[in-house]
C-alpha cells in the first residue's frame, strides 16, 4: 500500500499523515523507523535518540537544516515513537497488520503553511524506507537516487495543499 499523503487536522493542529503497508513482521519495520542503522536508509538527517520519554534526540548532517534537537514524547517499542523536531512533531507508529504491519508517519506541523513542503520531504524519505525495507540499496533522501523532491513538491501544491513556506535550495 503506496499513500501519498494527506493533510489532516491533529489536536486542533495542521498535520501532513502517511500510511503504510509493509509485508514484514512488525519488529523489523520498528528497528528501520526507531534506531539509528535504520533511520540512516531514509530519514533527512542523522539522528541520535535516548529511548525514553522526555529522553533528547539530535539531529545533524541534514544539508538543508542546522544541527538541532528534539524531546522524546513518546517510546514504547515496538510500536510507537514521537518527537520533538523544531516546532514541528513526528509522530511514527508501528501496528501488526496480518502477516505485515503498517506504518503511519504523522508530521504535525508549526505553521498551515509548511504542508506540502513537508508532505513532498517525507515522500522522498518514504521512498528510501520503502526500498531499504524491500532489500534494495537505500542512499537516503539526499542521494541522486532518491525521488525528485521539486516535482513532489509541485504536485502537492497542485493537489491544493497548503504551501507558500520557505523551500530549500
Amino acid at each position: 500500500m503506496i499513500d501519498h499523503g494527506t493533510y489532516v487536522e491533529h489536536d486542533g493542529r495542521p498535520a501532513v499523515r502517511f500510511r503504510r503497508r509493509y509485508p514484514l513482521p512488525a519488529e523489523r519495520v520498528w528497528a528501520a523507523v526507531s534506531e539509528p542503522d535504520g533511520l540512516r536508509h531514509w530519514f533527512p538527517s542523522q539522528v541520535e535518540l535516548e529511548p525514553r520519554v522526555g529522553g533528547r534526540i539530535a539531529f545533524r548532517d541534514d544539508p538543508n537544516l542546522p544541527p538541532s534537537s528534539g524531546t522524546v514524547l513518546a517510546w514504547d517499542p515496538p510500536r510507537r515513537l514521537a518527537f520533538t523536531w523544531g516546532g514541528d512533531e513526528l509522530h511514527l507508529t508501528v501496528e501488526p497488520d496480518g502477516d505485515g504491519a503498517l506504518l503511519t508517519l504523522l508530521n504535525v506541523l508549526e505553521a498551515r503553511d509548511t504542508a506540502a513542503r513537508n508532505a513532498a520531504g517525507w515522500a522522498v524519505c518514504l521512498a528510501e524506507l520503502d526500498k531499504h525495507l524491500r532489500g534494495d540499496p537505500a542512499e537516503g533522501p539526499h542521494s541522486a537516487t532518491a525521488e525528485p523532491w521539486q516535482e513532489l513538491y509541485a504536485a502537492y501544491v497542485a493537489a491544493g495543499l497548503p504551501s507558500g513556506a520557505p523551500v530549500p535550495g
